[in-house]
């Protein structure tokens, strides 16, 4: 059910509508602009085609393009342009014969007087409610001087206003010197731009420079070009998203686990677990999501390094059959290729789980993976703000791993997250009487208190089992543990 007000001409491009929060202001001109292959052409198509669906009057005047590739790009994305008007304007033979050309300047004089009468015509004769312009370029063109040029589009914007139609002007920026005439013109101006990362496909997203009497969605918002058209994916605002829900302790499948952290976790909080590679993060997170599971609660792993099948596999050694929960719908289980997601599309994945879904639980396997889908550091941990935010304040309980470099020693965390996290796990390899083990310990937890102890921890089909408090090593933390006490308290085989 649509909630924006009829006085709006909705865009049709998903997303779109709601960072221009309802759509375009009816009988105003806005402007898109972008480089050639940014998307212009098909927001643009879009634009009239939900138009036609309204039973608007639509009017497509093509200056760059034929009206056969116009239709070919449409049928491109399934698309027939039916109750759209199509409007090749091409010069008119008698400007192309060289006998009537006398002079450059008087031929562009002519040829911009007959190129603007023209597209009055075409506007009386379909009498549109929508109309766009493809594109300024050619007009810029004619008019040879920038003076020249903001008399012909104030002409233009004049004459679309008497009439109400809602217009939108496509510019591909090929002009030399930016040439901000239409912005001070244009009632609204959105911005695409298309970015090119040394790895991995071109990265597109947009901007509302100006939007004269409304507030907008500021920022950059990514958004992709596939079969069907234009998606926008809004940027995330957490503060806009606030629900109550009871902040109750969640226990996992281990009590031992559950006593180290301080009777469990607590619900809509965040937690981080740390460590090198191999030490268990993705598991230990597994066994938060099979208590959820069996609380009667949907949960979602989005999985950014590891193959899907081989985790599975995996899981089941363990006695955690993912196949069979996600077969029931109880898990959404995501593979994702940073190289090919825009971390505004990995949030809106996200919001999807959880808004239509209902997921309460969320692994996010791991930020390493999730940093390689990030231009900068400084923008994963503001995404990370917002989207642990956001999971927050929807009562979601979020698991992080973050593999740290190197396995002993000196260990490097690729990205600190941990000041964004309620709850930080620290996982260690250490070495005793010849053999390699694992320890954890809560370095932090700010819903509650929790053991400051050191457990070794073990893995297997029986789950996860924690041993004594490692009060016989120093060091463990750090990765190069010795030993200072008379009998180490360690774990011993599980025997069949």
């Amino acid at each position: 059910m649509e909630t924006y007000s009829t006085e709006q001409a909705l865009a049709g491009v998903d997303g779109l509508d709601d960072i221009l929060s309802g759509g375009l202001t009816r009988g105003r001109v806005f402007l898109l602009e972008g480089s050639p292959g940014t998307g212009k052409t098909t927001i643009a198509m879009q634009f009239l085609i939900e138009g036609a669906r309204r039973g608007e009057r639509c009017l497509y005047i093509t200056l760059s393009e034929t009206e056969d590739e116009m239709r070919e790009s449409a049928a491109s994305h399934g698309w027939t342009l039916e109750g759209v008007d199509l409007f090749e304007l091409v010069p008119p033979e008698s400007l192309l014969d060289e006998q009537q050309q006398q002079s450059l300047l008087y031929s562009s004089d002519l040829e911009l007087g007959e190129t603007t009468r023209r597209i009055f015509d075409a506007f009386e004769r379909v009498r549109p409610d929508r109309v766009v312009l493809d594109s300024l370029s050619e007009i810029r063109l004619l008019a040879q001087s920038s003076l020249r040029y903001r008399r012909q589009i104030l002409a233009l914007k004049h004459f679309f206003s008497k009439q109400n139609a809602t217009v939108l002007m496509l510019d591909d920026l090929t002009a030399e010197v930016a040439d901000k005439t239409v912005h001070s013109v244009a009632h609204g101006v959105i911005r695409l731009e298309e970015l090119s990362p040394g790895y991995g496909p071109e990265r597109r997203r947009m901007r509302i420079i100006k939007y004269r009497g409304r507030h907008f969605r500021g920022g950059f918002h990514d958004f992709v070009i596939e079969k069907g058209g234009v998606r926008v994916f809004p940027r995330l605002v957490s503060a806009e998203h606030k629900t109550s829900f009871v902040r109750d302790v969640l226990k996992s499948d281990s009590g031992e686990l559950d006593a180290l952290l301080g009777g469990g976790i607590e619900r809509g909080s965040s937690v981080l677990v740390l460590g090198p590679a191999g030490t268990g993060k993705s598991l230990l997170a597994l066994t938060f999501v099979t208590a959820a599971i069996r609380r009667g609660e949907k949960a979602a792993m989005f999985v950014f390094d590891e193959e899907m099948g081989l985790l599975f596999n995996r899981a089941l050694g363990l006695g955690i059959d993912m196949q069979a929960m996600a077969g029931s719908g109880d898990l959404i289980v995501e593979q994702v290729d940073a190289a090919e997601l825009s971390p505004g599309e990995f949030a809106q994945r996200v919001r999807n789980c959880v808004e239509r879904h209902g997921v309460r639980t969320v692994v996010i396997d791991s930020l390493n993976g999730y940093q390689s889908a990030m231009p900068e550091e400084n923008a994963l941990v503001l995404h990370m703000h917002e989207l642990l935010q956001y999971l927050n304040r929807q009562g979601a309980t979020t698991f992080l791993t973050v593999a740290q470099h190197g396995l002993v020693g000196d260990m490097k965390t690729p990205v600190d997250v941990t000041y964004l996290a309620d709850t930080v796990i620290l996982l260690r390899y250490f070495e005793a009487l010849g053999r390699v083990r694992r320890a954890m310990s809560i370095i932090k937890k700010r819903t509650g208190s929790h053991e400051d102890t050191i457990r070794e921890f073990r893995i297997g089909s029986y789950g996860i089992r924690l041993g004594e408090p490692l009060v016989g090593f120093q060091g463990v933390l750090r990765g190069v543990p010795h030993f200072v006490g008379s009998a180490p308290a360690l774990l011993e085989d599980e025997k069949a």
